[in-house]
């Protein structure tokens, strides 16, 4: 173990996480006037693509932190409890500020999913030592922008965190982690995805009383393949750590959706 390099990783990680909160404070809440500590019930909003992204968020914030642990030379139960728990903590903080302005509230629904992406990653190191089931993310751009700019974005990069009707979240599955005397690929992977549209509001009622009609929203369950970047080989550690990072995205591929209003549809290229 490389004690100096540890400690390092440590202050690195406690200094950002704050510096992160610090900047969130004034960037988001300190417009906004502050009240007692209170808790809200979102959780029928958005049809729960909202929940979706912040168990992607605790994963990947917890599976950097225990990465970067493990590169530091701490022991396997360091990592999973002082790395793999950073991102509960930090969106948990997050929720703590929330819960303290007044334009929203803390929310449970928010919290169990956060608790429920650092669970994906720790049970899998404690049960199968690896990571076979991987929450990854996708987007692309929609109409609904145009009639909410304000809330679902005005530029690309806002609609990509605002605009739930265009992201998709994925549980990409490594099959060969499953089958290990076979000759599937170890870097090939089938994806099951959750999406939603329709959604000019967190409710339906905020999108009736913006289009003064009746606006569908629905659900979308999608199948498709993927890859798991950081089983495929290489010495290069800069390699690697694109690879880990870009294992967030799920990449474009054919893919199979279902929606219960609206039947199978096969896509070309989806992402």
């Amino acid at each position: 173990m490389n004690q100096k390099r540890q400690n390092s990783v440590f202050i690195t990680e406690a200094v950002l996480a704050s510096g992160a909160l610090i900047g969130l404070n004034q960037l988001w809440y300190a417009d906004y006037p502050q009240s007692d500590f209170h808790f809200i019930n979102d959780n029928s909003e958005w049809l729960q693509m909202d929940k979706l992204g912040h168990m992607y968020s605790s994963y990947h914030i917890g599976r950097f932190g225990a990465e970067v642990l493990n590169w530091s030379g701490a022991s396997k139960k360091n990592q999973l409890i002082y790395g793999a728990s950073l991102g509960f903590v930090f969106l948990t903080a997050v929720e703590v500020m929330d819960g303290h302005s007044a334009e929203w509230g803390a929310s449970i629904g928010d919290v169990f999913a956060n608790a429920t992406g650092t669970a994906l990653y720790v049970s899998q190191e404690l049960v199968w030592n690896e990571q076979r089931i991987i929450p990854k993310f996708s987007f692309h751009t929609t109409q609904y922008a145009n009639y909410r700019p304000d809330l679902l974005g005005n530029s690309l990069s806002e609609q990509i965190l605002k605009d739930y009707n265009g992201q998709t979240y994925w549980f990409s599955v490594n099959l060969y982690s499953f089958a290990k005397k076979s000759k599937i690929p170890k870097w090939f992977n089938i994806a099951l995805g959750y999406g939603a549209e329709g959604m000019l509001g967190e409710n339906d009622t905020k999108n009736n009383l913006i289009l003064a009609t009746k606006q569908e929203n629905y659900r979308q369950f999608y199948l498709s393949l993927d890859l798991d970047l950081t089983k495929i080989n290489s010495k290069s550690h800069f390699l690697k750590t694109v690879f880990s990072v870009l294992n967030t995205v799920k990449i474009p591929a054919p893919a199979l959706e279902y929606s219960p209003q609206r039947g199978l549809k096969f896509h070309a290229l989806y992402f």
